[in-house]
């Protein structure tokens, strides 16, 4: 290499250097710092927050935001007085000199209060199928319709409760297992575990006259709905929210208790501003408050399962459907030969 090849080269390669250290990273100048060096918190706690200026830069002004709402900061407090909890990001927004940079930090804003804790009272009992691997079950103007799971035995199902007469029903396909259900303006909807896709029916003549694909959500685990949108789990911390007339996904709640975000959400119900959730694998359910997603009380259902014919393919509880003219519930379980119409009790 000749010297002014050499010279040229160098000098371009002290200007790309000299270029990229103005190029310096929010996260090199300034760090968020929480009080106790925390994060996680309580909805509704007071933290103490600052800025760590690393570079002695001229601060004019710093903006504190959480899900792009502006959090009040007095003196050198916040409140997360949250709408939603779960996992956040807490972003600043810091004027200094002639520049704006952001930067954020992890945290975990979770439940005020412990669960409360729930029994049961045994009502009745019913008979059910004892080949039905129920996914979903839901109550419409006493009639019983449900979801079985399963490759080459998923099904949809309109039940007559008392005697446990399957009254109509559609089969998925073979590749498919059928998932959670919820009735909704004159429609049924229903999931699919892993397929990634759910159906809609018509009420009237139980005949398919649609489907959908799933958003950001990878699996269909149960549905339910207040009347104005849909409730999905999916096996995750989140319960989407899916608009009714596109079965599109527009936003999610997060369960958490007041110790930990909890990810075992599986077939839902909607009652009075909470949805009841079967704990996967588990012989509980778990009461959320749907704005929120704190889980503001768990009912143990120990011993249910007890009192269930004993075979091969013998499961675990799944199935929660509220009957809103007796104001009683109604569960069951996987391959269950019976239902059982509960009330709730608190411990």
């Amino acid at each position: 290499m000749n010297f002014h090849k050499f010279f040229a080269l160098s000098y371009f390669l002290l200007l790309f250097a000299a270029c990229g250290s103005g190029n310096t990273s929010a996260s090199s100048l300034f760090e968020i710092q929480l009080e106790g060096n925390k994060s996680v918190f309580q909805q509704n706690q007071t933290v103490g927050v600052a800025i760590k200026n690393k570079k002695e830069k001229s601060i004019k002004n710093i903006t504190y935001s959480i899900d792009d709402k502006e959090l009040q900061l007095n003196g050198n407090k916040i409140s997360l007085a949250l709408p939603t909890l779960g996992n956040k990001t807490l972003k600043a927004s810091i004027d200094y000199d002639e520049n704006t940079v952001e930067v954020s930090k992890k945290i975990k804003v979770l439940a005020p209060n412990a669960p409360a804790l729930y029994t049961y009272e045994i009502i009745n009992e019913f008979p059910h199928d004892i080949k039905a691997y129920t996914q979903g079950l839901e109550f419409h103007r006493g009639i019983i319709y449900e979801s079985t799971g399963k490759k080459r035995r998923s099904s949809l199902r309109k039940v007559d409760y008392i005697t446990g007469e399957v009254l109509q029903q559609i089969d998925l396909e073979n590749t498919q297992f059928g998932e959670g259900i919820t009735v909704m303006n004159g429609k049924i909807f229903q999931l699919t575990w892993q397929n990634g896709i759910g159906f809609v029916y018509d009420l009237n003549d139980f005949k398919k006259t649609g489907s959908f694909q799933y958003g950001q959500s990878k699996e269909g685990w149960g549905l339910c709905n207040d009347g104005k949108k849909i409730y999905k789990s999916d096996g995750t911390e989140k319960i989407w929210f899916l608009n009714p007339d596109t079965l599109a996904e527009e936003g999610y709640i997060q369960t958490v208790t007041n110790k930990s975000v909890f990810n075992m959400a599986n077939e839902l119900e909607f009652v009075d501003g909470k949805i009841y959730a079967n704990v996967y694998q588990k012989p509980s359910m778990m009461i959320i408050d749907a704005k929120s997603g704190a889980i503001e009380g768990v009912i143990n259902f120990g011993g249910l399962k007890e009192k269930v014919t004993k075979h091969a393919e013998l499961d675990v509880l799944n199935g929660v459907a509220y009957h809103p003219e007796r104001k009683t519930f109604f569960v069951t379980g996987k391959n269950w030969d019976k239902m059982f119409e509960v009330k709730i009790r608190k411990k």
